[in-house]
């Protein structure tokens, strides 16, 4: 039997014994043909990110079925979401964790799409979750917007420690990641745009 347990704007998360079906909904607004096309396109492209997750042996859940149109089956993780936990221990060697993984997904051109500390549990380590906005990509401005998305999501959720959770993984990243420096570079240029854009709307 199959239970509810989280409703995004794209999927329903449900849990089936030890195991997530995610099932991306059909979206009424939408023409039947662009709906089906886009969902099973989504479907198929999170499923093969999740395979090539798994063959780097990065901690991630597992795929275990694809029906390559709205539907997918995987690994259920059972921990603790970094977000309620981050403030309660050493958040900085958590942050320097987190920052290493993502060059570990930028060094293999995945980008996330969504880094947040909700998508991230703590088991024996960081695994990341939900790749459903996630894409193939080496160019430095998407790798420059993923660290952006996780810098507003410890700002908006951590807002006390925020600014030494970004250095600290910022740091790790640093070290690790192939072309750092010219990712860091447009990272700057994606903040002031965004700086701008908040400007221009008050």
């Amino acid at each position: 039997m199959k239970k509810l347990i989280a409703q995004g704007a794209e999927a329903k998360l449900f849990l089936e014994g030890n195991a997530i079906l995610k099932n991306r909904f059909k979206k009424s607004y939408r023409i039947k043909e662009i709906d089906d096309k886009l969902r099973g396109f989504r479907t198929r492209r999170e499923a093969k990110i999740l395979k090539k997750l798994e063959a780097m042996n990065f901690p991630a859940p597992k795929l275990i079925k694809n029906d390559e149109r709205e539907n997918l089956v995987i690994e259920m993780i059972d921990g603790k979401l970094v977000k309620d936990i981050l403030e309660k221990q050493h958040h900085t060697n958590l942050c320097s964790e987190i920052g290493k993984k993502i060059s570990v997904l930028h060094n293999n051109g995945i980008i996330h799409g969504d880094l947040t500390t909700s998508n991230m549990i703590l088991k024996t380590e960081i695994f990341f979750i939900d790749f459903g906005l996630s894409f193939f990509s080496n160019k430095a401005e998407d790798k420059a917007v993923d660290l952006h998305l996780l810098k507003e999501g410890l700002e908006s959720k951590h807002y006390r420690i925020w600014q030494d959770c970004f250095k600290c993984a910022v740091d790790a990243y640093k070290k690790e990641a192939k072309k750092s420096a010219e990712t860091l570079k447009r990272l700057e240029i994606v903040e002031k745009r965004g700086r701008y854009r908040a400007r221009k709307g008050s």
